[in-house]
């Protein structure tokens, strides 16, 4: 079997970090005893052969179970957010629909009227004029009433004078005999 090289691989294993002045001060400092060059020199290094503090282990498992722990409570909590806003989102739906159903009745319901009346305005309009006519007859009553009572009084005054000058000259008849 053939094996590929990658160029950039070679470039990183043939040339040392340019942050370390020799190779000699790297190898005393980074050297693992048991497996070579390590990544680190602290004493939590990622080598899993390599003894650890336990007590370092056991606080590190705790915080990693504690941060797990965090982490899937804030998406359990942001999870529950998103599915009210989608009740709510839901909701706001069914009430805008129902809405929509209502002001749809309401128009039908206003050009309903609308076309009523303009049905009945020829017959609104007759009462108006109906109406006119009430109004200028009853005008024509009072004038006619108010005359008729100046003409009974001029009747009476004619009956009065009428009645004097009949028992005025029943008088001169008596005086003439």
């Amino acid at each position: 079997m053939t094996s590929v090289k990658d160029p950039l691989r070679e470039d990183i294993e043939s040339e040392p970090p340019p942050f370390l002045e020799n190779s000699a001060d790297h190898n005393l400092r980074c050297e693992s005893p048991k497996r070579g060059t390590t990544l680190s020199t602290s004493t939590s290094s990622f080598e899993a052969l390599d003894p650890h503090d336990p007590n370092l282990s056991r606080l590190a498992n705790t915080m990693f179970q504690k941060t797990g722990e965090y982490l899937q409570e804030e998406l359990t909590a942001t999870h529950a957010d998103y599915r009210l806003l989608e009740r709510l989102n839901k909701e706001t739906i069914a009430k805008y629909t129902e809405l929509k159903t209502i002001s749809s009745s309401v128009a039908q319901s206003l050009d309903s009227l609308n076309e009523k009346y303009k049905k009945l305005q020829p017959i609104l309009d007759n009462i108006n004029e109906i109406d006119d006519s009430v109004t200028k007859l009853e005008q024509a009553a009072y004038k006619l009433a108010a005359y008729s009572k100046r003409l009974e009084a001029k009747f009476k005054d004619i009956e009065k004078d009428t009645k004097i000058n009949q028992v005025a000259h029943a008088i001169n008849l008596d005086h003439i005999d």
